[in-house]
């Protein structure tokens, strides 16, 4: 369940990546996709500790 939520996080991440990668450009700095992956993988552990802290909100919320 863990690796399916990741592909799910992953593929809302890969949705704004074009617009954040064009802010950056805008910034002048070039990313290539070599530099953005420890990015995604950030992002990822982000989104992995929201889901976590809103289910462990719903639970207390439950009981």
């Amino acid at each position: 369940m863990n690796q399916e939520r990741n592909m799910k996080f992953m593929q809302i991440a890969m949705t704004h990546l074009p617009e954040a990668k064009q802010m950056m450009e805008d910034k002048g700095i070039q990313l290539s996709m070599e530099d953005i992956q420890p990015l995604l993988n950030m992002l990822m552990n982000v989104m992995n500790d929201a889901y976590e802290l809103g289910r462990t909100e719903a639970a207390s919320e439950e009981e």
